[in-house]
């Protein structure tokens, strides 16, 4: 490199200018997202200080507000609203005075700043070896999450001071010069949250035995400081209430994310849920401490402080929701030795850690234990449960990779492919899938009931005055079809009830069985028609958004018998038996024809004998005529939902180049034009 650079040649002057170019676009894309993080705590500190004085920070008033916990003269627990150690109320008590006087500003930009701080000292802590791209952006996407996650915003929210404790650990660990140092800090953490004492028996297992017992003792230093300042404090806490098991809410309440509040909810209780308890909370420290020393000493340290941090999370009594950082710092982990699986384990713990619950399992009463249980779950898989690599594997920097199609041109020089739409010809990995698709349709059925503003009586008039708009267009384009067919098929029972059970029953269980069958026989063809459903959905969710339209049931004094939902009560401004879970607003354009258009094509295009092919594209024109003459949309809705089908169609090509055979069709022929005729039939 100091050779070309000396020699001055164009031609060298031209590589080096090409070198340049990726550093300067991963510079730029560093610059974005330092942006996107600013803006994340802009957003952050607007939603706090945005909202009333009595909803916001609701814990810090609680506790040094002027009427505050820690101006009582009595024991902090006397009211239940203080659930901290004794020792947090003794570091909280010097906070009061200034925090009746500027409570919230200094408390919420404090917090932004350990955040960052936290983030910063995360992204320093990776295992090694790590790419210049990484060590370039790990910081702003760590600190990005760490906005994003749970239990930051309900820290920010409710003005919590846990943070702290994770902060000090990382700082003991990753930051301190000289075990002593490293010691005192944890064992302060501890002394906010005791289970963190779980970090000595690490150090004195991974030799860092002077840090182990700085720890021990500054715990027992701090912890004996508020006993001597608060003892009838201390002795509730410590002996009465066991490490803090009954302060505060309810320790079975949903937010409890502990052995102890999971077995809670399991409805067990007394001396049988204490020993349970307790013999599973030493089962999984035992099992987490083997397994962090282990990667501890393969160099995996940020891992290793995050899988005992998880079992922290377990064994506590009480582990609410603004306590549970440690399992977002278990993303470093990486599992799987396939590319295809490398994904899961991130994806996954990302998902739990900033989306309700709700929208990553479905609302089933079977599956509540999972859902009510779901970052446990995540925290024991961290702690006991996922495989891990190790650094010496073959498989840590280098998975096995993806087949990949040949690449093919861009359409047009100003739209390049998006290199994660490349055609992959291998299976995704299955949880994966599954786990997206359940995000994305809870995403989507999100957007699609707030399109009329979170109600349905607000876009009730101007949904009318669109359904107006279309039936004048179908008169004169002498398409308005839909009071004829709707009493033709009142009036003939057996049609009805087909109809009424074609509508309900076919709009998910076919486009599922399509993209099952695909995953399953057809994997490379199964990733080209999900990017085309994909892209669909979200082109129709901007239509119900910027056009809510009454389907012909919902508008009143025109005679549309609803054969499906039974008949609408219009002198109700929320009528119908679905406006309670849906948008019925959301009919233009018509996913029901849509989806079962991008069937139609996709078994139309692959399917190998002619009567698939023609079964495929009958179940469009069985939906399309299902939609109409059970009155739930207009005919132009179906010809809206064939243009998203095609617009998304076309997307997908435009992005993402052919169908992965058609690629290979085309490289092949490329390579032996002789040989074009016989792999033709590939696909």
């Amino acid at each position: 490199m100091t050779n070309a650079e000396r020699s001055g040649r164009p031609t060298e002057a031209f590589g080096a200018t090409a070198v340049g170019r990726p550093h300067a676009r991963l510079r730029m894309a560093c610059l974005g997202l330092w942006l996107i993080v600013a803006v994340l705590a802009a957003r952050q500190v607007a939603v706090v200080l945005g909202t009333p004085r009595g909803e916001r920070l609701t814990d810090l008033e609680t506790w040094v507000g002027p009427n505050g916990v820690l101006h009582v003269n009595g024991s902090l627990y006397d009211s239940t609203r203080f659930t901290g150690t004794p020792f947090n109320g003794l570091v909280l008590k010097p906070l009061t005075r200034s925090a009746e006087e500027a409570l919230g500003w200094g408390w919420t930009f404090g917090t932004l700043l350990l955040v960052a701080a936290l983030g910063l000292i995360a992204a320093r802590a990776l295992p090694q070896p790590i790419g210049r791209r990484t060590a370039l952006l790990a910081a702003p996407v760590v600190i990005g999450l760490l906005m994003l996650s749970l239990p930051v915003r309900n820290t920010l929210w409710l003005g919590q001071s846990s943070i702290i404790p994770v902060l000090l650990v990382l700082l003991g660990c990753f930051v301190a010069h000289g075990q002593r140092t490293s010691g005192l800090l944890i064992g302060v953490a501890a002394a906010l949250q005791p289970t963190l004492l779980l970090f000595t028996p690490l150090l004195w297992c991974t030799g860092r035995r002077r840090a182990a017992l700085s720890g021990g003792v500054t715990f027992a230093a701090c912890t004996a400081l508020a006993w001597a300042a608060m003892p009838h404090d201390s002795t509730t806490y410590w002996v009465h209430h066991l490490a803090g098991a009954g302060l505060g809410g309810r320790a079975d309440d949903l937010g409890n994310q502990s052995l102890h509040g999971a077995l809670l909810r399991l409805g067990l209780n007394g001396p049988l849920e204490i020993a349970l308890f307790l013999a599973l909370g030493a089962a999984v420290a035992v099992l987490a401490l083997r397994r962090a020393v282990r990667f501890f000493a393969d160099g995996q340290l940020l891992l290793a402080v995050a899988i005992t941090g998880c079992a922290a999370i377990a064994v506590s009594p009480t582990a609410w929701q603004h306590q549970l950082l440690w399992v977002l710092l278990a993303v470093v982990g990486r599992a799987g030795r396939r590319a295809r699986d490398r994904y899961v384990w991130p994806v996954a713990v990302v998902l739990v850690m900033t989306l309700p619950s709700r929208m990553l399992l479905p609302d089933m009463a079977v599956l509540d234990p999972l859902r009510t249980d779901l970052v446990l779950l995540a925290a024991l898989a961290a702690a006991v449960a996922v495989p891990f690599l190790s650094r010496a594997s073959p498989y840590y920097q280098s998975p096995l990779p993806a087949e990949y199609a040949p690449t093919v041109p861009a359409r047009f020089r100003h739209v390049p492919l998006v290199p994660f739409l490349r055609r992959v010809l291998t299976r995704p990995n299955l949880l994966l899938e599954l786990l997206l698709l359940r995000v994305a349709y809870a995403a989507y059925s999100q957007v699609r009931l707030a399109a009329t503003g979170g109600s349905i009586s607000a876009g009730r008039a101007e949904a009318e005055e669109h359904a107006w708009q279309i039936l004048g267009l179908e008169r004169a384009l002498r398409l308005d079809i839909e009071h004829w067919a709707n009493h033709a098929v009142v009036r003939t029972d057996w049609l009805r009830a087909f109809f009424d059970f074609y509508y309900e029953s076919f709009h998910f269980v076919v486009p599922l069985a399509v993209l099952a069958v695909l995953y399953w026989r057809r994997p490379a063809e199964y990733r080209w028609a999900r990017s085309a459903i994909g892209f669909a959905t979200l082109l129709a969710l901007v239509g119900f958004w910027l056009y809510p339209l009454a389907p012909p049931r919902l508008m009143p004094g025109l005679g549309y018998v609803d054969t499906v939902h039974g008949v609408q009560d219009f002198s109700q401004p929320d009528y119908g038996t679905l406006t309670d879970v849906t948008n019925q607003y959301a009919a233009m354009p018509s996913l029901h024809f849509g989806w079962s258009l991008w069937c139609g094509v996709v078994i139309a295009v692959l399917a190998r004998r002619w009567w698939t092919k023609a079964l495929g594209l009958l179940h469009p024109l069985l939906t399309g005529s299902a939609i109409v003459v059970t009155a739930n949309h207009w005919v132009l809705d179906a010809a809206g939902g064939a243009v998203v089908v095609g617009a998304g169609f076309a997307l997908t090509y435009l992005l993402s180049g052919p169908r992965a055979a058609t690629a290979v069709r085309r490289a092949s022929r490329a390579a032996d034009p002789s040989t074009g005729r016989s792999t033709s039939s590939v696909g």
